[in-house]
């Protein structure tokens, strides 16, 4: 249960923290630590749950944003990089290193919380 409510409350957090303020795109960053921080978990539940909450919603975000266009942009983009041209992979990769990074930020608020 903890699991999925972080998961829940990552996405959420890192979600309206994007949208709704005029702070940097890496301020997902911190939602995963305090998240972390607040829902006690292991070091590798945590980053499970930093890594599927961001990997889901910048997934889901791409794809929308994506599709929106027709999937121009993003096939230029996988053209250029070595993807084939493929704007599906290109949105699974983007999702991929957005959910690293959170999984990264909320395995470090679990070690924090050791450290109390």
């Amino acid at each position: 249960m903890k699991l999925i409510s972080a998961i829940v409350l990552t996405g959420f957090l890192a979600f309206v923290l994007g949208t709704y303020s005029s702070l940097p795109w890496w301020i997902f960053v911190f939602s995963s630590l305090i998240v972390s921080l607040a829902i006690h978990q292991k070091a590798g539940k945590a980053f499970l749950s930093g890594f599927a909450g961001l990997f889901l919603l910048w997934t889901v975000l791409a794809f929308l944003k994506d599709s929106a266009n027709d999937h121009i942009l993003s096939a230029k983009v996988a053209q250029i990089l070595p993807l084939g041209g493929s704007s599906i992979l290109l949105i699974l990769v983007t999702g991929i290193v957005g959910g690293l990074v959170s999984g990264l930020a909320a395995m470090t608020g679990s070690y924090l919380r050791k450290l109390r």
